[in-house]
């Protein structure tokens, strides 16, 4: 329950139990019917001065005298905590836009996720699964409270604006998702986003198959259409059952450590100018398998053999446990 939550129940409460108070008071003092004793006990508390409903008694007065002195202060204490609880969300609100603010100014090399429908939300847990840091744009103050209550970082915005763009530091992000729910929208962010930063890496979405060769002309580095992979997907569970659990498990599951990953050979990395054979740590002692060599002129190399040469500029695409991941990544850093 929030602090505003917890200060407006105290505030009814006390409401309450003054009225209460007041009600039973008129009763037991001056015999009042109960109704008679709220309309006593209400024009006390508010300070309207109406008329009684009869001459009240000495013990009345003295009975009503108290009432007005803790039911005026309490009111006056009541006014005066909501007022310092907006006023505290109000300076909460701005201290935590001001946060979000320099946390996106300090941005390098991130992920912007341009839409928080289901592909956005999927691509959000794909990217926070490999660590990668995110910031994600929508118009939907609903869909970006849900993105700030996760942790992440999001802003509230028209993504196909260039001023949006600029705002989460385009021109140092690796690369942006196109997930808002128009193909003429993810289009017009394509070229805003390309235009805006060229080496950036765009990844978009495709409701129909004619606005996808779009897409790739106005610069998308991916294209993926939801629909079409979902039908793929469903008959390759029908028709290779185990090897889309295997993918599920590598790529899906977090239970399992197991992962994919590619890593970027260097000129002067430690691996580069050699034979798989050569780096015979990699299956025994890493525990790691070479699925495929993406060399750099484009070129993918399937099931590389062991003398097969790495090159610079290629890209590993391995398997592996987490762990045997990370002493990989180390060792492609690491110079001759």
């Amino acid at each position: 329950m929030t602090n505003f939550r917890r200060r407006l129940l105290l505030f009814f409460g006390l409401m309450l139990a003054l009225l209460l108070f007041g009600m039973a008071g008129f009763v037991l003092v001056e015999g009042y019917h109960w109704f008679d004793a709220l309309y006593m006990t209400v024009i006390t508390l508010t300070t309207v001065g109406y008329y009684e409903v009869k001459t009240l008694s000495t013990a009345g007065r003295a009975f009503n005298m108290v009432l007005l002195l803790i039911g005026v202060n309490a009111i006056f204490l009541g006014i005066g905590l909501m007022t310092s609880t907006v006023v505290e969300l109000q300076l909460d609100h701005y201290f935590e836009r001001k946060r979000r603010k320099r946390m996106i100014e300090s941005l390098h090399d991130h992920y912007i996720i341009c839409g928080f429908g289901r592909v956005g939300r999927g691509a959000a847990q794909e990217l926070l699964r490999s660590k990668a840091p995110i910031v994600v744009v929508d118009k939907d103050e609903d869909k970006i409270d849900r993105v700030i209550k996760a942790g992440m970082l999001g802003v509230l915005a028209d993504s196909t604006r260039d001023e949006t763009l600029r705002g989460v530091r385009i021109e140092r992000a690796r690369g942006l998702v196109a997930a808002l729910a128009s193909d003429a929208d993810n289009l017009f962010l394509t070229l805003s986003a390309k235009t805006l930063n060229p080496k950036l890496t765009v990844a978009t979405r495709a409701n129909e198959d004619e606005a996808a060769s779009k897409l790739r002309r106005a610069g998308a580095d991916s294209v993926v259409s939801p629909y079409g992979v979902t039908g793929s997907r469903l008959a390759q569970s029908l028709i290779r059952p185990h090897v889309t659990q295997f993918l599920d498990y590598a790529m899906l599951d977090p239970a399992v450590d197991l992962g994919i990953e590619q890593f970027r050979v260097h000129q002067d990395s430690h691996v580069t100018a050699k034979s798989l054979a050569d780096l015979k740590e990699l299956r025994k002692e890493f525990g790691i398998s070479v699925l495929a060599i993406r060399r750099g002129h484009g070129e993918m190399i399937f099931n590389p053999g062991p003398d097969t040469i790495i090159e610079d500029g290629d890209y590993l695409i391995v398997m592996g446990q987490s762990q045997s991941l990370q002493k990989l990544e180390k060792l492609l850093l690491s110079r001759l």
